[in-house]
């Protein structure tokens, strides 16, 4: 980088350091000093200016020979507290702006005092850039945390990007440099250049930007101070109130940049996406949205999760002001928001977080302890005080600002392992010898207590896949605090029973039925994610087995034990209708399926799933207690059929469900029932609605007095081939509270135990079954047939 003229060998040291780059305190020599004459001293370092004043006074300032320096002494009168200076470039261009070396540090010392402790939950609000007016002088206040660097400087777009122009002021021990320069406007670029101890010097982003520029550019971009209307009180009020443990909750993971496109192939603007997004979810009965990470990241191909700007939404779809009214849209809807975000480790890029000041700063020195090999990417180093105070104030901001209602922490296990995906030798034990990051323990826990504390109704959920206890469990109680996790563990054992022909599945059954042993040892989410069809994983409708019908009438199946099942739901995009091909980042769904009639059926079934799941209690309110639960039969392996009720906080709905995973039509298929009555099918899988074969029920069936499974009553069913029933007791005027043999939640075993359920209630579901008409004659020969209108990729 160029230094200016040739320095003269008589130029004093602080001066020297001054015109070199190299000064460690620029306030010390720049600005406006008192000589020990008592007479005022002006100096300015501007090595494009050819003459340079101060206008207020009218002085003209000298050049300092050989050097960009330019001084002034006199009487101290003539000068004021804040000084504008005017100079010409050598093009002749006029040039006026204030001094910015005359203004005091802006940043309080208990700002700093807390940051240093790892405590500052807002950190954001000083650390970064920001719009401010400073003795009614308006301009924009930078500060960064670089502690092992000689020196940091603001450049720009006002600067030409030269480092020589606005070297920062360091604060004291706390490693946070800061500058206010005023006259500055909001839109204009910036990014920091920071100079190490051996007098490298690097241009860095800035770790708190709330706005870059689009990919591949890099720079933050001034913003003004944020004034936008929110209008979503109802929402943010009502969410304090929100007991999501007793509620409905499906969520429909969106990735934006592929979910829809322009008809070019160009993203979509947050703003239009709002209401496409608010207009689908609603026709489809989703509650949420869970959006892959929008903080901003250079590479498309790594879909969010390997983030440089963890405070800024990618400008790949819009301003934050767009993503300010995404978010309100939405809610006005009635559609909540969750985030996936990326506390477990950040991209090496030498423009972001790695080595920010020259030295490890963000990540571990160790590559023991701060690589991640898998990934390719950096740990964080969650014992650094400064490293924490990042992240958390990472978290609370899209709580804060923007009015987020949960966040999705990714990677989780690898945060909370040393040995994480290393062999012997390649971790470094914490210090009890353990494999346990401590830190990261420490610092999980804190996110959830302060994100809970902060923000009341928000949810905290975390990507955790191994047994870790009490992941969800209040940290008071020695858990970690989430809200809820992923169940991993089901969504994989599923997916393999699935993926089986189903002449095998009968050897398999314990897939399906293991999940019960521990689904309620946390709060659990069943996930049907976007790393499921990536990869050469194949999308969900192509895992299934079988020719074209039975891969459309196994996922349909898939679906409605899924949404009976205990646990709140998710679901990727393109699952919802059986995309045939796996997911593509860089291309929109495959909506043109839905032309489709199968692909239809898929979409239909998933949205009557979600509108029966919402309007049923006993679907939803006891999702992580077994008394929600109970097993009809979970012993027919023979003939891959699984039977379970559910219940509603009061006992008065049970829903009875039972699922064939074979493409054997089962006729009179009976099974045991605690009460008498009408039982009304809901919902069937193989209904000619969905593009099934239309084998039902015709709308319900009658109990009979026939004792089965140790209870006093029982239901000849039809059961579909490769399909799901789900029945609701009707509304009974019988109130009486009749004895039935219990059987364990978790084995299916018969106890001695008598237990006494009250008559179930009427749903408030009044959608009737799409069997009402006479079934159609179905063989297992006529289930293997192709349907004429499908296409599997």
């Amino acid at each position: 980088m160029p230094i200016g003229p040739a320095q003269p060998a008589t130029l004093p040291e602080p001066l020297l350091r001054i015109v070199e780059a190299r000064h460690h305190d620029p306030f010390a020599v720049l600005g406006h000093h008192r000589g020990e004459d008592g007479n005022a001293i002006v100096r300015a370092f501007l090595p494009k200016a050819e003459r340079v004043r101060i206008n207020s006074a009218g002085i003209e300032l000298e050049r300092i020979s050989g050097t960009d320096l330019f001084v002034w002494e006199g009487a101290a009168e003539k000068i004021k507290s804040h000084y504008q200076l005017s100079w010409y470039d050598k093009q002749g261009n006029l040039h006026t702006h204030y001094d910015p070396y005359t203004f005091p540090p802006q940043i309080g010392d208990f700002d700093l005092h807390l940051f240093g402790e790892g405590r500052h939950w807002h950190a954001y609000r000083f650390l970064g850039a920001h719009e401010r007016t400073v003795d009614g002088i308006p301009g924009y206040q930078f500060a960064v945390w670089a502690p092992s660097a000689s020196r940091v400087s603001v450049v720009g777009d006002f600067n030409r990007w030269d480092g020589r122009i606005h070297p920062m002021r360091i604060r004291g021990g706390s490693g946070v440099w800061e500058l206010f320069i005023p006259d500055l406007s909001a839109g204009g670029l910036y990014k920091f250049e920071v100079r190490d101890q051996a007098g490298n010097a690097a241009v860095k982003i800035d770790p708190y930007a709330s706005a870059f520029q689009e990919r591949p550019d890099n720079a933050g971009i001034l913003q003004p101070a944020v004034e936008f209307a929110w209008n979503d009180n109802d929402w943010m009020e009502q969410r304090i109130k929100f007991n999501w443990q007793q509620s409905p909750m499906s969520v429909y993971e969106v990735h934006l940049g592929s979910w829809q496109r322009d008809a070019d192939g160009a993203f979509l603007n947050y703003r239009s996406l709002a209401e496409k997004l608010a207009d689908y979810c609603a026709e489809m009965g989703f509650s949420h949205i869970e959006l892959l990470p929008i903080t901003e990241h250079p590479l498309d191909a790594s879909w969010g999760y390997q983030a440089t700007g963890y405070f800024a939404p990618t400008a790949r779809f819009g301003s934050p002001e767009d993503f300010r009214w995404f978010v309100n849209h939405l809610h006005n809807c009635g559609i909540g928001i969750l985030l996936d975000w990326v506390p477990a480790h950040f991209p090496r890029d030498t423009v972001a977080l790695a080595r920010y000041d020259g030295t490890a700063l963000y990540e571990h020195a160790d590559p023991r302890q701060g690589e991640h090999k898998d990934w390719g990417t950096l740990i964080f180093n969650f014992g650094r005080h400064e490293v924490k105070n990042f992240l958390l104030s990472s978290a609370l901001y899209w709580l804060n600002e923007f009015h987020i209602d949960g966040l999705r922490v990714d990677a989780v296990a690898s945060m909370l392992y040393l040995d994480y995906s290393r062999n012997e030798g390649e971790w470094i034990p914490n210090k009890y010898g353990g494999n346990e990051n401590l830190d990261a323990v420490d610092f999980l826990r804190q996110l959830n207590t302060v994100s809970h504390e902060q923000h009341p109704g928000t949810l905290m959920i975390a990507e955790e896949s191994t047994s870790w206890p009490q992941v969800s469990r209040p940290t008071y109680l020695g858990g970690l605090g989430f809200s809820m996790k992923w169940n991993m563990g089901w969504m994989h054992d599923t997916l393999s029973y699935m993926e089986k022909d189903p002449i095998y599945r009968h050897y398999h059954h314990d897939l399906l039925t293991f999940g019960l042993l521990y689904a309620f040892t946390e709060n659990f989410v069943l996930p049907f994610s976007h790393d499921e069809v990536v990869h050469g994983k194949r999308s969900m409708l192509d895992k299934m087995p079988g020719d074209g019908w039975q891969k459309f009438a196994s996922l349909r199946l898939l679906y409605s034990f899924m949404f009976t099942y205990p646990g709140k739901k998710l679901l990727f995009q393109g699952c919802e209708f059986g995309q045939g091909g796996e997911w593509n980042f860089d291309a929109e769904a495959d909506w043109y399926l839905l032309e489709r009639p199968q692909h239809q059926g898929i979409r239909k079934i998933v949205a009557d799933l979600n509108q029966l799941y919402r309007s049923l209690p006993a679907l939803h309110e006891i999702d992580f207690d077994s008394s929600g639960f109970e097993w009809i039969d979970c012993h027919d392996s023979s003939q891959s059929v699984l039977s379970y009720l559910r219940k509603s906080t009061d006992g008065k709905q049970i829903v009875a469900c039972a699922f064939n995973f074979t493409p054997v039509p089962r006729e009179n298929y009976r099974i045991g029932v605690p009460k008498p009555g009408f039982y009304r099918e809901a919902i069937n899988s193989d209904a000619e609605l969905y593009g099934g074969s239309n084998v039902g029920n015709r709308g319900g069936v009658q109990s009979e007095p026939i004792d089965w499974m140790g209870r006093p009553h029982s239901i000849p069913m039809a059961l579909p081939p490769l399909a799901g029933i789900v029945m609701v007791l009707d509304d009974s005027n019988d109130n009486t509270v009749l004895p039935v043999e219990s059987t364990d939640e978790l084995t299916g075993e018969p106890t001695e135990e008598i237990v006494n359920q009250p008559i179930a209630e009427k749903t408030t579901h009044e959608k009737t079954s799409p069997d009402t008409a006479e079934p159609k004659e179905t063989t297992p020969n006529k289930t293997q047939k192709q349907a004429p209108d499908t296409e599997v990729t």
